[in-house]
């Protein structure tokens, strides 16, 4: 079954005092694109999170971010001996000019150098296999969808050939009738030259042979997203010649009606993978 390019999933993660969450997206892309927005000090991931996704996804614009909700809080460091210094030159400035007042502790606390508060960092070494796992669930959820993206194209696939396959019996069917009225007017080399000018039947042979080639595609599960709008493309170029091969109204609206479901066939194979 084909598969969409479109999808999202999320994990959460959570490894000790960090709480964090994987995200991933992918959308219409000619190639695989992978984008990331990573925590800082996590960039060695990127090779890592390349060799997964590329596993299961060949196709799309893919996103993924990983975000770090929750982690171990600031580390408050009081320095002592830089107290002692400020009040050692407190008490002398005291004892030399005589102040009456002292230090309090809220002064001594905005003094500088005497607070420090130090980030807890997150390793992202050790924090990886979870991570891994947690992108994998995200990973399978997107996959989930872009399969019931892939379902729902297919069916829309499907009521497109159908109607193509009716506008190629009118096509045939409009033929047989202008050969036979032509045949009742014209004779001989006249006949014979009309018959060689309009006669479309390898136009229209291959033209069924790729509506059937296309359903043949929908059932893969390989990457059809190039094939299908290649053979959709040589259905456009089968279409055209019998337009032009065959100057008849009737025909011309059934080319008209072809050439409508061929387009939508193309702009639809642009969301296959």
């Amino acid at each position: 079954m084909i598969q969409g390019m479109t999808g999202f999933g999320s994990a959460a993660f959570s490894f000790g005092e960090v709480k964090g969450e994987v995200e991933i997206k992918s959308q219409n892309h000619r190639y695989l694109d992978l984008v990331y927005y990573l925590p800082t000090g996590f960039g060695a991931f990127e090779n890592k999170i390349r060799q997964l996704v590329s596993k299961q996804i060949l196709r799309g614009r893919v996103t993924v971010v990983i975000k770090i909700k929750e982690k171990p809080s600031q580390e408050v460091v009081i320095n002592k001996s830089v107290i002692q210094k400020y009040l050692k030159q407190a008490n002398s400035l005291k004892k030399e000019f005589g102040f009456d007042d002292s230090l309090r502790l809220a002064d001594v606390i905005r003094l500088p150098g005497v607070v420090e508060s130090h980030e807890s960092l997150v390793e992202a070494d050790k924090l990886w296999p979870t991570v891994e796992k947690a992108l994998q669930r995200a990973l399978q959820s997107l996959i989930t969808m872009r399969n019931r993206e892939g379902k729902s194209l297919s069916s829309d696939f499907i009521g497109i050939l159908k109607n193509m396959v009716i506008q190629v019996k009118r096509v045939q069917e409009r033929l047989r009738a202008v050969v036979k009225e032509k045949e009742k007017i014209l004779s001989g080399d006249e006949l014979f030259s009309f018959k060689k000018g309009c006669d479309v039947s390898e136009e229209m042979t291959r033209l069924t042979h790729y509506v059937e080639e296309f359903r043949l595609l929908l059932k893969t599960k390989e990457d059809v997203g190039k094939k299908l709008d290649f053979v959709a493309q040589e259905m456009q170029r089968e279409t055209n010649t019998i337009g032009s091969k065959l100057q008849d109204k009737d025909v011309a609206s059934a080319v008209v009606a072809l050439k409508s479901k061929i387009e939508k066939l193309r702009e639809q194979a642009q969301n296959i993978e």
